[in-house]
């Protein structure tokens, strides 16, 4: 018997693996556009836009729905218009918070964009003008009446979480978060304890002026806004990956091509296949964490990554720029 194959044989095995690479090309093109627009400028534009939008309308929301009918204070730049406000009605004149957000934002803007990207300053003082904004045109009505308590808690939830959505969208929400965000871009700490304590400092000025009561429900909402905002913004802090793989080589070549932080390799033996294996050792933020993961799995599905939490680092690390 021939056991050969004829031609007619040979094609269903030539059109499945031209398919195959067909497919695998088609693949590398989406993967490279799925880049490039996620690299792109325009789409950077829109996506720190969008979040400066809500930020703003989130603010203005919580000012108007939980903080004026409460009679509380909001914290940082914000909470200096509001009290500016109240004086201006006490001596017989309108001054709107909305005039005062500008006034005090712009000139701590102007100083700090020194330290910051000129891009992180723009939208940052988008959501300012944004807020002054959505403050003069928006009519939001309160929700919880007569209960201050429930105010403090949804209105420095909710303005902690505006607050994150801006800081996530690389922008921030102005006033103290400039101050914040120079900061930690010069020394790589988060300060926010400290920002909780300069708001206290104006609740006390508020409390001997108009009670202490409202000024300690307003203590109470500046710490629920600022734990919110330590909770969920770690652009800061650093995790740690041990990589057990196979292919160390492709794993630091997409990685190194992707992150500006070094990366060490070492050769090890699986304990139980007693075959030769690599351990990678690197610190990234953790803003960079999940992309990081989702590349090297990539490239190596059989990957074996061990994420820690690193409270301390001390060496050259090259900390994210805000863009």
């Amino acid at each position: 018997m021939n056991e050969s194959m004829g031609p007619d044989e040979k094609k269903p095995a030539g059109a499945a693996e031209a398919a195959l690479k067909e497919e695998k090309k088609a693949e590398k093109t989406r993967d490279a556009w799925i880049r490039s627009l996620h690299d792109s400028k325009v789409w950077h534009n829109v996506k720190t836009t969008v979040c400066v939008t809500i930020s703003a309308l989130l603010q203005a929301f919580m000012i108007q729905t939980f903080i004026r009918p409460a009679e509380l204070l909001s914290s940082g730049f914000t909470g200096i218009a509001l009290l500016l406000e109240l004086l201006a009605q006490k001596a017989g004149f309108s001054f709107p918070a909305q005039i005062g957000v500008l006034c005090i934002n712009i000139p701590v803007g102007l100083f700090c964009a020194r330290g910051i990207s000129k891009r992180f300053s723009f939208f940052s003082f988008l959501n300012v003008f944004l807020l002054s904004f959505f403050l003069q045109v928006c009519n939001f009505q309160p929700i919880f009446k007569g209960e201050p308590l429930l105010d403090v808690i949804f209105g420095g939830f909710i303005g902690g979480i505006g607050t994150v959505i801006a800081l996530r969208g690389n922008a921030s929400t102005g006033g103290t978060d400039f101050i914040a965000m120079y900061v930690s871009n010069k020394t790589g700490r988060s300060i926010w304890n400290q920002v909780f304590i300069g708001n206290c400092v104006l609740y006390f000025i508020f409390g001997a002026m108009y009670g202490w009561m409202n000024a300690a429900y307003s203590v109470l909402y500046s710490f629920v806004s600022t734990k919110t905002v330590s909770t969920f913004h770690h652009r800061y802090d650093r995790v740690t990956l041990q990589i057990t793989t196979k292919k160390a080589k492709e794993i630091i070549e997409v990685y190194t091509s992707h992150f500006p932080h070094g990366i060490s390799c070492a050769s090890v033996m699986g304990g139980y296949s007693h075959q030769q294996m690599y351990l990678l050792h690197t610190v990234l933020s953790s803003y960079e964490e999940q992309e990081a993961i989702r590349l090297i799995r990539k490239t190596d599905p059989g990957v074996i990554i061990n994420v820690m939490k690193t409270s301390e680092f001390y060496g050259k690390y090259v900390t994210p720029t805000i863009e």
